[in-house]
């Protein structure tokens, strides 16, 4: 009777932990990563494709999708090649933004691009469990929700109001720069930039993988006008 307690203790803290941390505790021969096998690609290899169907998107030449197929595919199993972190905004569906099929990204969305602990442990679980490795904050023109937050009024809410406060470290730091309309195309693009750093600097295991180079952010804003992507992080 204690012996199978033991066991089966045993076998839930392995199942539990995290896998950079069953490391210690499993067998050297154990499979970590339940996508390993399949993360051939680099995270720059990745960032191409994406890209490259964000032009098909912007041409208006999507690729056919054969959904019917893909579904039946992926019905036991799903190795997202990347997170999105994006705004909620009806006009920027990351799926139709990148032209990527079923199973191809994890997205968690929410307005003004921001996570909070719901997002994060998404994200976690993404790149922990399902092995995707590359994550791209994405921002966009015109954010209502960095509107919002450059207004400086206070929001009808509490739930508006903690949105509004998660962006204004970015207002606060665009300010320095710019104002009026101007001021709020940068906090936009500073909003990316801060939502990279919270992720990490709010998940362990985000930033764990990341400094194991498992995990690549790439931080990029959405043209509203053109549909087109451009990358913020490059210099």
């Amino acid at each position: 009777m204690l012996k199978r307690l033991a066991v089966t203790l045993a076998t839930f803290l392995i199942i539990a932990l995290p896998s950079w941390a069953q490391e210690a505790a499993a067998p050297a021969h154990a499979d970590h990563h339940a996508a390993a096998a399949t993360a051939t690609a680099s995270a720059e290899q990745i960032w191409a494709d994406l890209m490259a169907g964000n032009e098909r998107f912007v041409t208006g030449k999507s690729k056919a999708h054969h959904l019917v197929e893909s579904r039946q595919a992926l019905a036991q199993s799903q190795h997202p090649k990347a997170i999105i972190l994006s705004c909620s905004d009806s006009r920027v569906p990351p799926e139709l933004v990148f032209d990527q099929g079923l199973g191809d990204l994890f997205v968690v969305r929410a307005a003004g691009n921001i996570a909070d602990p719901i997002g994060l442990g998404s994200m976690e679980y993404a790149a922990e469990h399902l092995g995707s490795t590359v994550l791209v904050v994405l921002g966009h023109t015109k954010c209502g929700a960095v509107t919002a937050a450059c207004s400086g009024d206070k929001m009808p809410s509490s739930n508006l109001q903690a949105m509004v406060d998660k962006i204004l470290p970015a207002v606060n730091q665009a300010k320095a720069s710019s104002k009026g309309d101007a001021l709020v195309e940068q906090a936009i693009k500073d909003n990316v930039h801060q939502s990279a750093k919270d992720v990490l600097a709010n998940s362990e295991i985000l930033r764990h993988v990341k400094d194991e180079v498992k995990l690549t952010i790439f931080e990029a804003e959405y043209q509203l006008d053109t549909g087109k992507v451009v990358r913020l992080d490059q210099k």
